[in-house]
């Protein structure tokens, strides 16, 4: 299925951007990864890779979703985000996830990312509003793979995302991706109403059709104003998504990324392992995108590496996380991580002020750590990816 996808890819993407592809992301990730890991050995910590969220600003009103869109949108501001990259580099890092509310509405993000030619840069988006030009930009930027959200077919979709014809209007971004020969990505936070949707192979062969690439599976978090907690998976659930998984990694041409398991279907979490981190767009450091407590903030010091470095809330965070559990801490005991930052001194980074009310609402449901039942990789070279460059980086030890 791997030389499939190769070759899809060099007859479907422009060629420039198969070598920014290969060089950016794929070389300079491993050794981004290696360098992550040396740090740790000498004690010391910087995440290999960063994922920043530019705006709260969104066309859209999505179930679980953890961001503020009502009220005035709040943004980072361009030289600081370009700060923050320029640092991040100093580190060996170069590879960044753009995320919002909807990174499209953020003004000056090409312009940003044109002057990083060397990195390669991750834009989640709904495709609602992925025009002709937008298409045309990341294709003349060529450093950049658009990772489009779908959330279910068209009634589920318009229901999970508060729209309507989301979902045309998403696949309409998905054609005008492949139109304009881009490396493009599909993410989906899969529930209760959308699973038997998109957990299927009808849908990875429609994704494949489409000219997409790479498929990314998340797993639903009740979280934000709408939380929605009916909608989270149970633990059967979340095992057929492993399974599936495991199986349509060696049936269809496309590539399927998790965050989740390591080879042998042990359970992952990027935060307790500190390999990312996120900045919202107040700055603040946070140790990923649907926990939105932090103590530290990139403008107190004018040296991120070192803020980071001596964040004894990051460190913190990073060890309770994995003692606790496996799986996501905020959806197995919420009770619990809201007891820690609280203890902690960590401060609401939500932009509404209810984080903790919101944390205290939330009951724990199941994540991705099923001991007893793990799935391993069954294809060889996610076996060797995962063993190589995504595993425990010793916090289970």
């Amino acid at each position: 299925m791997l030389l499939d996808l190769a070759k899809r890819m060099a007859l479907q993407a422009d060629g420039r951007l198969l070598w920014k592809f290969a060089w950016n992301f794929g070389a300079r990730s491993v050794l981004a990864g290696r360098k992550f890991r040396d740090r740790l050995l000498r004690g010391d910590y910087y995440p290999a890779f960063l994922f920043i969220s530019v705006t709260t600003a969104c066309n859209l009103k999505c179930q679980g979703c953890w961001v503020t869109v009502n009220g005035r949108p709040y943004t980072l501001d361009p030289e600081m985000l370009d700060r923050i990259i320029r640092q991040s580099k100093r580190r060996g890092n170069y590879f960044y996830g753009i995320l919002g509310g909807e990174p499209l509405l953020y003004r000056g993000l090409w312009d940003v990312l044109a002057q990083h030619p060397d990195c390669y840069f991750q834009v989640f988006t709904n495709g609602t509003l992925l025009t002709d030009e937008v298409a045309r930009t990341m294709r003349r930027l060529g450093n950049v793979t658009p990772l489009v959200s779908v959330e279910g077919t068209e009634a589920t979709s318009d229901e999970r995302r508060q729209g309507r014809q989301v979902y045309r209007h998403t696949l309409d971004g998905l054609d005008r991706c492949r139109r304009h020969r881009l490396i493009t990505g599909v993410a989906t936070s899969v529930c209760r109403s959308n699973f038997d949707d998109l957990v299927s192979d009808h849908f990875v062969r429609e994704l494949v059709g489409r000219g997409v690439h790479y498929l990314w599976y998340y797993i639903y978090r009740p979280v934000g104003t709408n939380p929605k907690p009916e909608l989270a998976l149970d633990r059967r659930q979340v095992l057929a998504i492993r399974r599936f998984i495991v199986r349509a990694r060696e049936r269809w041409p496309i590539a399927l990324v998790d965050a989740y398991w390591d080879a042998e279907g042990r359970a992952v979490c990027p935060a307790a392992t500190g390999i990312s981190c996120h900045i919202n767009p107040w700055g603040d450091i946070e140790p990923c995108p649907p926990i939105q407590f932090a103590v530290e903030n990139v403008r107190q010091n004018g040296d991120l590496f070192d803020t980071i470095r001596r964040s004894a809330f990051l460190e913190e965070f990073r060890r309770f996380a994995a003692v606790t559990t496996r799986g996501c801490i905020l959806l197995e005991r919420p009770d619990l991580l809201r007891d820690f930052l609280e203890k902690h001194g960590a401060r609401d980074t939500t932009g509404r002020r209810t984080g903790f009310d919101e944390l205290a609402a939330m009951r724990g449901s199941a994540s991705h750590h099923v001991p007893g039942a793990e799935v391993p990789e069954a294809h060889w070279f996610y076996r060797f990816a995962k063993r190589h460059w995504y595993f425990g980086f010793g916090a289970y030890a």
